[in-house]
């Protein structure tokens, strides 16, 4: 229904509002001319032409536009995108050509609302294109800067002090890295079995170990020997006569505890000194021993009828320590009555028999440690690898040792491995064998630290005097803090010359070596480290519990360094129903499998996806966007989890990249 009379009329009127003092610059477009106005001084906006109604009035009356006041206001906010004064010449210039502004300025009166609409047009949508394309540019440089930067990260440094081990047992299990033994019967005390997880960082801490002090070496050669020896070989080693725990029962209950893991204390009154009985408590933290102890004596006071007195400060002793007498006066922790025994020695080794007969003739043990097998191959391992002294030999394997009470979960356990070395050096005193002791702790608490141990969670402990064994020269253990107290985590010997003398003795074969230099035969001295497989994977997933604050939120993670993670990275196509992500996503996936375990995942948010793998320590998360399949060079993001921070690399570059991070080449 447009007709002559009202294109003049729509043409004839301003394609924008009218300015106001110092609000905006506006372009307007009228019949016989076209210009822009030249204030206020700072060009902010521009107003892209709205499509003329010819049903509408042109001009509104002063009621009408006060009523629509606040719609109007509305439109305006709504209709003006930012330009730069720059910008706004450059498209003006490129949008409105000399020959378009002379023809729109002296072209006929019929034509000039048809030039002066496909101009405003022109210039309408060549800055809609130009906000647009700035905006984008904008937005691609804000998230580049984003991405390489991360969200702010905040640790929370008392995380591990509120660490329990009930939380270590309960993550453990719901992870998948270590369940309890036959749980569908129930369990059985003192065993545990490793899950996926758990399985792959055993193996990890097992092959690191073996790289750095077998591989790693030219001085040390492996050795793998049987569960069963002989039964003579525990009989002059001494594990037949003296490889026991002292043992307590309760004569109520009939529980049994080791001596040396209880700890009494008599409760005196302050004032006087008055003995009114004894506490007894299960080793543990300090500060837990204090709380269990000061409970009893509570209960030992409200007896004596002596409720709120002071007492003197608890002075603890373990079973091994007290006479009879006392121990007659000790509570048991299972009835609360003076109903121990007094210690007796319990030997730790399992008994079998091989063979189809049941005899005594056909008893065998399983080994309670890997040494002995390491020291009846000597000769063996020695001659055939023609190593020279100093020289070790080193093995990894499985020990048993019927714990009397197995505790504080895989810390002591009734099946576990050991990781050994028995390191030959010339015999000597101490200016021999001392220099040959402190490397090894050095290179122990070295290897300790690089596969992701806590330095402030170690310590030493020297053993002297009395805790020293008989055959020992000198012992000093690592120890680590548990949630559970300070233990000992790895231990460091000089053992002598007394393994091989002994089982020289008992096979009645010479077991000494020949010096090429000196001339002489002798039997070698040996170092001992000695490291437990699963007490260092327990320090490990201890060391590696983390939290921290991220964008707000609470993130609970674990810390593994990239070498022992169980999945060294996790693949992440961004959308699983996309098959051009998928595809080159999966291809990413199959490369490295070659070289690590690695972990797939398609499915929910990529936030969530991201949670996830920082829940089972897993040290990088690469994701495959468009930006990878539409974008030149084809790069991934590869994202940090202690971090959070993300690159971008190309795909060729990624396995090199993760090789150094991960292998540390």
């Amino acid at each position: 229904n447009e007709t002559p009379r009202t294109r003049r009329r729509a043409a004839t009127r301003s394609i924008a509002p009218r300015r106001k003092e110092g609000h905006t610059r506006c372009l307007h477009l009228v019949p016989s001319r076209l210009f822009l106005s030249l204030s206020p001084p700072h060009l902010t906006q521009i107003v892209p032409p709205p499509v003329s109604n010819p049903n509408r009035r042109a001009v509104q009356s002063p009621k009408e536009s006060s009523g629509k006041k606040e719609r109007g206001e509305r439109t305006k906010n709504r209709t003006m995108p930012r330009v730069p004064p720059s910008a706004l010449l450059l498209l003006t210039a490129s949008a409105l050509s000399t020959d378009t502004m002379f023809a729109a300025a002296f072209a006929p009166r019929s034509a000039a609302p048809s030039l002066a609409r496909n101009a405003a047009s022109r210039v309408a949508s060549t800055i809609r294109m130009s906000t647009a394309e700035a905006e984008s540019s904008a937005e691609e440089k804000k998230e580049e800067k984003e991405e390489a930067k991360g969200p702010a990260v905040e640790p929370v440094p008392d995380a591990y002090e509120k660490l329990k081990m009930d939380d270590v047992v309960s993550l453990c299990k719901r992870r998948g890295i270590i369940f309890p033994s036959s749980e569908i019967y129930n369990g059985f005390a003192g065993f545990y079995d490793y899950g996926p997880l758990g399985s792959e960082l055993k193996r990890n801490v097992k092959d690191a170990w073996w790289r750095n002090f077998v591989q790693g070496r030219e001085d040390v050669v492996g050795l793998d020997s049987s569960i069963i020896h002989n039964p003579t070989t525990w009989k002059s080693s001494g594990h037949l006569d003296g490889f026991s725990d002292p043992m307590v029962d309760c004569k109520e209950t009939k529980l049994r505890y080791r001596a040396d893991q209880l700890f009494c204390a008599p409760v005196n009154l302050a004032e006087d000194g008055t003995n009114l009985g004894y506490v007894c408590v299960h080793e543990s933290t300090d500060e837990q021993m204090m709380k269990d102890a000061k409970k009893m004596a509570k209960k030992v006071l409200k007896e004596a009828d002596k409720k709120g007195e002071k007492i003197e400060p608890f002075l603890f002793k373990d079973l091994t320590e007290v006479d009879e007498d006392v121990m007659t006066q000790v509570p048991s922790p299972g009835s609360g009555k003076p109903t121990l025994t007094m210690p007796r020695d319990f030997n730790l080794m399992f008994q079998t028999n091989v063979g189809a007969m049941s005899d005594a003739s056909s008893v065998a043990y399983l080994r309670p440690e890997t040494a002995q097998g390491i020291f009846i191959n000597f000769k063996n391992a020695q001659g055939t690898s023609r190593a020279k002294v100093p020289f070790g030999i080193a093995q990894i394997g499985k020990a048993f040792r019927n714990e009397i009470t197995p505790r504080n979960f895989i810390f002591r356990s009734r099946e576990f491995e050991q990781m050994e070395v028995e390191y030959f050096i010339p015999p000597g005193g101490e200016e021999v064998w001392k220099p040959y002791h402190e490397k090894w702790l050095e290179d122990s608490k070295n290897f300790l630290v690089s596969v992701g141990l806590r330095d402030d969670l170690m310590g030493w402990d020297v053993h002297e005097g009395d805790s020293l064994a008989h055959y020992a020269l000198a012992c000093t253990d690592v120890t680590f803090r548990f949630p559970f107290g300070e233990q000992e985590l790895m231990g460091i010997a000089a053992r002598g010359d007394f393994d091989l003398t002994q089982h020289s003795e008992g096979s009645g074969k010479a077991l000494d070596y020949y010096c090429d230099q000196a001339k002489e035969k002798y039997i070698p001295h040996c170092i001992e480290p000695s490291l437990g497989v699963d007490r260092l994977v327990l320090a490990l997933i201890c060391s590696a519990y983390a939290e921290d604050i991220v964008d707000g939120e609470k993130r609970s993670y674990l810390k593994f360094h990239p070498s022992v993670a169980p999945v060294k990275v996790s693949v992440l196509p961004l959308l699983k129903n996309k098959p051009a992500l998928v595809s080159v996503a999966r291809e990413l996936f199959e490369k490295l499998q070659r070289r690590w375990n690695v972990q797939w995942d398609a499915s929910g948010a990529i936030g969530r996806r991201y949670r996830r793998a920082d829940e089972v320590g897993t040290p990088f998360c690469i994701t495959v966007d468009f930006d990878t399949i539409e974008k030149e060079g084809k790069t991934v993001t590869i994202r940090d989890r202690d971090t959070t921070e993300q690159i971008r690399l190309p795909m060729d570059e990624v396995i090199p990249y993760l090789s150094e991070k991960i292998d540390g080449y």
